[in-house]
């Protein structure tokens, strides 16, 4: 037979007296820093976000969203809303992450060099006029 856990409020009481002002048990062991749940969600959204763009290889996109992730966590951590030991790690995240990613532009298709060079706004090619 399987004994069952502990009371509830056996379970209950322990938590409440580890957790209490001057317990030995909270200074041995302090709680992890947490980011507040909506920023949490917010920041992750916008990794998916990211993921997501470079899955499409929307690699400009995707360097836009890193670039709206790093200056929303710049903005929380001003904001005071990161705890103070996850500011470092979370800022270097954000930028290594913006950094990282590289905007290339798209070849030019066939279609777009079958005018014989009379485009819009490609500069000057070979002596043409200003």
């Amino acid at each position: 037979m399987i004994r069952p856990g502990p009371p509830i409020a056996l379970t209950v009481a322990i938590a409440i007296v580890a957790a209490g002002c001057g317990g030995r048990a909270h200074r041995a062991t302090p709680p992890q820093p947490r980011l507040p749940l909506a920023l949490a969600h917010q920041l992750a959204t916008r990794s998916d976000e990211i993921a997501a763009k470079l899955d499409a290889r929307d690699d400009c996109g995707a360097l836009a969203a890193a670039q709206r992730l790093r200056d929303e966590t710049i903005a929380a951590i001003n904001a005071r809303r990161v705890p103070s030991a996850l500011q470092e790690p979370l800022s270097a995240a954000a930028n290594d992450l913006a950094a990282s990613i590289q905007c290339t532009t798209p070849a030019p298709s066939d279609e777009k060099h079958s005018g014989k060079g009379k485009g819009k706004g490609h500069g000057k090619h070979h002596g043409e006029g200003d």
